[in-house]
C-alpha cells in the first residue's frame, strides 16, 4: 500500500468515487503493448490473442470490459491515447501541468501527464473536470483555472477549423485505418467544420527525439530505485554497496526497463549528451513550433491514433523498433505539450483478415484550450451513434 496519495486520486476520492482496484500496466510505464508487465500482459476484450495497447493497457481493458465506468492513466507519449484506440474507449491526455503529478511514479518527468478512460466523451470531461486545477505539491502544475468541458461537450463544432496534416496518413498506417479517421473526419464536416489540409514536417523526428529525451529522463528518475531507501533490496552476505546496487537493479528491473536506462544513460553521457541529447532538445522545440504554426490558421489536429489496429500477443516483442513504432501517432503531441484525446471512430479489419477491430481518431488542441477537444469529440461520438441507429 502506497505511503501517500495521488492528487489525482485524492480529487476524485473527494468527489465520492468508488475505487474498485489496480489496473494492469507496463513496467514503470515503458511500453506499448502492455508485455512488459510484472503481472503478465492484459488481453484486448474485442480479441484476447490481441494487445490492448500500452503502457496504460489495463485500465483501457477495464473500461472497455465494463468493469468500471472511469479509469486513470499516465500519458508520456501516447500510453493513454494508443490502447484507447486500441480498446474503442475514449482516452484523454491533458496540456502539460493541467493535471498535477504528485504521487505519480515518474518516468520522464517534462512529459508524464495523468489523464482518464472513459465510456463516453462526457465521462471524460466530467472527469477531468474533478482531477484538473493547481497543486501546490506539483512544481509544475499551472495555475490555471478549470473550465466547464462538460458544457464543452454540448457546443457547436460550426465554424471549427480542422487541420488534417499529410504525415498522418503516409506510409505505415494501415489502409483501413486511415478510411475510418478519414470518415470520422468527415463527420465532423458534416457538423459545419472546415477541414484544412495541412503539413507538419518536423512529424519525422519525433520518434527519435522522444526516446533519447524520455529514456534519458527516465535513467536519472529510476536511479532512486536502488534498494537502499525504498522498494526492492537483494542482498547476499558480504556483499559490497555497488554490489547491493547492482544485484537490487538487476533483479527488480525487466528487460525493456533496462534497455531505456541504458540507453539513457549512454545519451547523458560525455561525447554523446551534445550530439543525442541536445539535438533531442532542439527537434523537439522545432515539432512544438510546427504545431504554433498551425494553429495560426486551424482550431484543431485530427489524425489516426494508432496507425494500426490491435496486432497479435507476441508479434513485436523480439523487435522493439516496430513496438516503438506503434505511437508514432501520438509522440508529437506529447513532445508539444498540448492536450489530445483518442475517441472511437468505427472498426477495420486487421490486415491479415479477421474480425474488425476498434479505430480511434486522435484530436489535438493548443495548450489549454482542452474545451476544443472535447467540443469536436463530442460531435463524432454523436455522429457514430447516429450512425449506429441508422444501421
Amino acid at each position: 500500500v502506497a505511503p501517500y496519495e495521488a492528487t489525482a486520486v485524492a480529487r476524485l476520492r473527494a468527489e465520492d468515487a468508488i475505487f474498485v482496484g489496480k489496473t494492469n500496466l507496463d513496467e514503470f510505464a515503458m511500453g506499448s503493448s502492455n508485455e512488459n508487465s510484472a503481472f503478465f500482459p492484459a488481453r484486448n476484450p474485442h480479441d484476447p490473442s490481441r494487445i490492448p495497447g500500452g503502457s496504460s493497457g489495463g485500465s483501457a481493458v477495464a473500461v472497455a470490459a465494463a468493469m468500471t465506468p472511469l479509469a486513470l492513466g499516465s500519458d508520456t507519449g501516447g500510453s493513454i491515447r494508443q490502447p484507447a484506440a486500441l480498446c474503442g474507449v475514449v482516452g484523454f491526455k491533458p496540456t502539460y501541468g493541467r493535471v498535477s503529478r504528485y504521487g505519480l511514479i515518474a518516468y520522464a518527468s517534462s512529459l508524464d501527464q495523468i489523464g482518464v478512460f472513459a465510456r463516453d466523451v462526457r465521462g471524460a470531461a466530467d472527469a477531468m473536470e474533478i482531477i484538473s486545477g493547481h497543486d501546490a505539491s506539483d512544481a509544475t502544475s499551472a495555475p490555471r483555472e478549470v473550465p466547464s468541458w462538460g458544457a464543452a461537450c454540448d457546443a457547436s463544432i460550426a465554424g471549427l477549423r480542422v487541420g488534417v496534416p499529410e504525415e498522418y496518413f503516409a506510409e505505415g498506417i494501415e489502409r483501413a485505418v486511415a478510411a475510418r479517421v478519414r470518415a470520422a473526419i468527415g463527420w465532423l464536416a458534416d457538423q459545419g467544420a472546415a477541414v484544412v489540409p495541412i503539413s507538419l514536417p518536423a512529424t519525422r523526428y519525433a520518434l527519435a527525439a522522444y526516446y533519447v529525451l524520455a529514456t534519458a529522463e527516465a535513467s536519472s528518475n529510476l536511479s532512486r530505485f536502488d534498494g537502499v531507501r525504498y522498494g526492492l533490496r537483494v542482498e547476499k552476505p558480504g556483499q559490497s554497496l555497488a554490489s547491493l546496487y547492482a544485484e537490487t537493479r538487476g533483479v527488480g528491473f525487466g528487460t525493456e526497463v533496462k534497455r531505456r536506462i541504458v540507453l539513457g544513460t549512454f545519451v547523458l553521457s560525455s561525447g554523446y549528451y551534445d550530439a543525442y541529447y541536445l539535438r533531442a532538445q532542439k527537434a523537439r522545440r522545432v515539432i512544438a513550433a510546427d504545431f504554433a504554426r498551425a494553429f495560426e490558421k486551424i482550431d484543431l489536429v485530427a489524425t489516426p491514433t494508432s496507425p494500426t489496429v490491435a496486432f497479435p500477443l507476441g508479434e513485436r516483442t523480439e523487435d522493439p523498433l516496430s513496438m516503438y513504432l506503434a505511437d508514432v501517432c501520438t509522440l508529437p503531441a506529447s513532445l508539444a505539450g498540448l492536450p489530445a484525446a483518442s475517441v472511437p471512430c468505427g472498426a477495420a479489419e486487421p490486415p491479415e483478415g479477421g474480425p474488425a477491430l476498434p479505430v480511434g481518431i486522435q484530436l489535438i488542441a493548443p495548450a489549454w484550450q482542452e474545451a476544443r477537444v472535447f467540443s469536436a469529440s463530442a460531435a463524432i461520438e454523436r455522429a457514430q451513434s447516429s450512425q449506429s441507429s441508422r444501421a
